[in-house]
C-alpha cells in the first residue's frame, strides 16, 4: 500500500507588524494572560513531501524556530517586502552552516529589490564569510513553480494598493496582508481544504481585511476549514472564537495542523 503523504503546517506567528502585546500599550488584549493572545509576527513553516518551506521570515524568526524545535528550512516564499515579513533573513546563517548550501528564496522581483536594500551586504559580492547565502528565484505571479517536488501556485492579491502574493500548496492556501483578491484569482481557490487569511481587527482598515470581511471572504472560498492570522491587538482570542462559524477559527502561535 502506498504511503499517504500529509502536509504539516506550523504557525510560527499570527500577529501584525507590531505583534501583541504592543510595546507601551495597556489595552485589555495586550494585558491578557491568555497565551492565545501572545502573537509574534506572522509566518508559517510547512512540511510537505520531504521539504521544509517557510512562508515569510519576519523579525521573530530565530525565536520562533527555537520555540518549535525546528532546525531546517529548505526554501522561503515571500509574500511581499515589508519588514515584518522579511526582517529575519539574516538569521538563516546557522541554517547555511548546517546544510552547507544557500537558502532557496522565491519572491517577485519587487520583493527581491526590497531585500537588496534591506540586506545590502548579502548581495554586494562581499567576500566576508559570515553573510547569509541565498539562491534567488524570481516568481511570476501568473505561473506555477516547484520547490523540490512541491507545486506552488502564486495568488495575486492587494495589500491596499500594493501587489502581493499568496500561495497555494496542494489544497492549502496562505494569504496574509490582503485587502482585495481579484475575481480572476478566485479560480485558484477552488476546492481548497484549508484556507489561512488575515483578519486584522473589527474596524475597517485600508490595507487589511477586518474579521467580518475575512469571514465573508472565507465563505466565498468555501474551504472546509479557515484559520485567521495577522491578528491585531484589538481582537481577543476568546471573544472572537465565541462568534465565529464552526468551520472557522483564529490561529495562534504554535498551532500545528496536519492536512
Amino acid at each position: 500500500m502506498s504511503q499517504i503523504l500529509k502536509m504539516e503546517v506550523v504557525f510560527l506567528g499570527t500577529g501584525t507588524s507590531q505583534g501583541t502585546p504592543i510595546l507601551g500599550c495597556n489595552c485589555e488584549v495586550c494585558r491578557s494572560k491568555d497565551l492565545h493572545d501572545k502573537r509574534l509576527r506572522s509566518s508559517v513553516l510547512i512540511h510537505n513531501d520531504g521539504m521544509d518551506i517557510l512562508i515569510d521570515c519576519g523579525p521573530d524568526f530565530r525565536y520562533q524556530m527555537i520555540r518549535e524545535g525546528a532546525n531546517n528550512v529548505d526554501a522561503i516564499l515571500f509574500t511581499h517586502g515589508h519588514i515584518d515579513h522579511t526582517g529575519g533573513l539574516d538569521d538563516i546563517r546557522p541554517l547555511n552552516y548546517l546544510t552547507k548550501k544557500p537558502m532557496e528564496i522565491y519572491a517577485e522581483q519587487r520583493v527581491i529589490d526590497a531585500l537588496h536594500k534591506q540586506f545590502f551586504y548579502i548581495f554586494d559580492n562581499s567576500t566576508y564569510p559570515g553573510v547569509p547565502k541565498v539562491n534567488i528565484h524570481v516568481v511570476d505571479a501568473n505561473a506555477d513553480f516547484f520547490v523540490g517536488k512541491v507545486k506552488v501556485t502564486p495568488i495575486r492579491a492587494y495589500h491596499g494598493q500594493l501587489p502581493i502574493l499568496g500561495f497555494r500548496l496542494e489544497n492549502f492556501v496562505y494569504l496574509t496582508d490582503v485587502k482585495v483578491v481579484p475575481d480572476e484569482e478566485m479560480l485558484k481557490l477552488q476546492n481548497v481544504d484549508t484556507l489561512v487569511i488575515n483578519a486584522l481587527q473589527y474596524d475597517v482598515h485600508p490595507m487589511h481585511f477586518t474579521l467580518d470581511e475575512a469571514v465573508a471572504f472565507a465563505k466565498t472560498v468555501g474551504a472546509k476549514h479557515t484559520y485567521f492570522t495577522h491578528i491585531g491587538h484589538r481582537i481577543s482570542y476568546a471573544d472572537a472564537m465565541s462568534k465565529l462559524p464552526p468551520s472557522m477559527e483564529l490561529a495562534y502561535d504554535g498551532l500545528h495542523l496536519t492536512i
